[in-house]
């Protein structure tokens, strides 16, 4: 296990750091989080096998255990998160930093790849990323794609957008095609309206970035999908990280490429 990957996970469990994740641990994987009843488990692993692309599956946990042992073998689901989202019957009603009063025997968690794990090599390539330029969180919006239902489980994509010149989008393209764990390559480059968002200046998750003249917004599947999942499914209770605001795993970058 990579030191710093531990110091900042540290540093996240002693309530030192409670900002989004962005930019740190950089080169390292990080991952979304869905916890709920092991009553939801079987329909919640469903969809995440229907709608890859925006619930690519990095590890499903033991019942009761709040232990990644495959992607974290040293975290701790319930403190290792910067910040989490308590959902009842699909109404946000809390957030917190630390959710172990709230631990229950029957949760499951579910680790979904984060597309902050693809930041170095789009920048190593020479891509700004102007939500990390301006110490911003990404943006996130709703969309009016719809994702494969299971059971209780329907709703939109959530997708996050990173403005680039042309050139650089078909460069992001090719990028981050390597990383279909984390979301992989773009699932739209352009017109908004066309995925029902009307205003890239009010995102539903995260912050709003410049968009200087001549470039395009770029969206990405997003991990906050199975939040807007929640809120049109209603289940009685789901933990989830809050937007922008990861676990840090140990497995690297690199280990989520496909060559």
């Amino acid at each position: 296990m990579n030191e710093d990957v531990e110091q900042v996970r540290k540093s996240i469990r002693m309530g030192e750091w409670s900002k989004p994740t962005t930019g740190l641990a950089s080169g390292y994987t990080q991952a979304n989080l869905v916890i709920l009843p092991k009553k939801y488990a079987f329909d919640f692993l469903l969809f995440c096998v229907r709608n890859p692309k925006s619930c690519p599956l990095l590890e499903v946990t033991d019942a009761g255990s709040p232990t990644p042992s495959k992607i974290a073998a040293g975290a701790d689901l319930r403190t290792d998160v910067p910040k989490y989202r308590i959902y009842q019957n699909g109404k946000m009603v809390k957030e917190e930093t630390d959710i172990s009063s709230y631990w229950r025997d029957d949760f499951v968690s579910f680790l979904i790849g984060c597309s902050f794990t693809f930041e170095k090599a789009l920048q190593d390539n020479g891509i700004p990323l102007r939500y990390i330029e301006e110490e911003r969180n990404v943006s996130m919006y709703r969309t009016n794609i719809p994702c494969e239902s299971s059971g209780i489980f329907n709703g939109p994509m959530v997708v996050s957008m990173r403005p680039m010149k042309p050139a650089e989008a078909i460069r992001a393209v090719q990028i981050t095609s390597r990383f279909p764990s984390v979301h992989g390559a773009p699932v739209h480059i352009g017109d908004p309206d066309a995925i029902g968002i009307t205003d890239l200046g009010k995102p539903d998750y995260g912050d709003a970035v410049t968009i200087h003249e001549g470039e395009v917004p770029v969206f990405w599947a997003c991990g906050v999908t199975p939040q807007a999942v929640v809120m049109d499914s209603k289940p009685d209770i789901v933990i989830t990280h809050a937007p922008g605001h990861m676990l840090i795993t140990d497995m690297t970058e690199e280990e989520q490429a496909v060559l």
